[in-house]
């Protein structure tokens, strides 16, 4: 590698690091379901390994072929704003029509009181629906869809300074530093949402959260959503 590859190297690597520990999206989305959906922690890691490679692939790909077909910068850019805006709306629609069907199952299985009554003798037990006794379907459906739009909500969402700040920079020397300068961005960035999630995953694990049980859902959904309007307002 020429010595300008070389620093354009480590730059991506501070660079991934950085924006994947300031963007929260990168890893809170994953610890939230894996709370309320009694994922283990393998389970979660693949999940965010999947989805941690469909992010890097989108923009790797568009800047590929930006690259490739000589295309400027500013249009790439351009694209990849589009595709930031369409990701963060798609989130934060995500979130709350999770955070809604939290609400309405938490609602559904919250304790309820029945009497009883043996002859002259009448008692009552507190009764709730929460776990595997009820809606056990439509908690199924809800499990397996939710990975699926997560996945392609962080296919659509942009790594928004590997283009401009890397690819396009590393073109102007060669096509093989162009790889490796993404190559070292796509493994960092996936390597500290991993370490991010293991990290949050295992600390929660700990954490008992009884009383708030039942809004599990919902307060995922919350997540996804505070997440998505971060990337919408405030550009994390």
């Amino acid at each position: 590698m020429t010595p300008d590859i070389l620093l354009l190297a480590g730059s991506a690597a501070t660079i991934a690091f950085v924006h994947t520990l300031l963007g929260p999206d990168h890893y809170l989305p994953f610890v939230a379901m894996a709370k309320a959906r009694g994922w283990s922690l393998g389970k979660t890691i693949r999940i965010t390994l999947w989805c941690g490679l469909g992010h890097l692939l989108g923009s790797v790909a568009l800047g590929l072929i930006g690259i490739l077909l000589g295309s400027g910068l500013s249009q790439i850019v351009a694209v990849e704003s589009v595709r930031g805006e369409a990701a963060a709306w798609l989130l934060c629609g995500l979130g709350l029509a999770y955070m809604a069907w939290g609400l309405r199952r938490a609602w559904r299985n919250r304790p309820h009181t029945h009497w009883h009554q043996h002859g002259s003798v009448t008692h009552h037990h507190e009764h709730g629906h929460a776990g595997t006794h009820a809606h056990v379907h439509d908690q199924k459906q809800a499990g397996a869809l939710t990975p699926w739009v997560v996945f392609i909500i962080f296919v659509l969402g942009p790594c928004e300074p590997l283009i401009p700040l890397l690819m396009y920079p590393a073109a102007t020397h060669s096509m093989p530093g162009v790889i490796a300068v993404t190559t070292v961005f796509g493994t960092v960035t996936v390597v500290t949402m991993l370490a991010a999630v293991a990290l949050m995953f295992t600390s929660l694990r700990k954490l008992r959260f009884d009383g708030l049980a039942q809004y599990g859902h919902a307060l995922a959904g919350f997540t996804l959503f505070a997440c998505g309007a971060g990337m919408a307002f405030l550009g994390l």
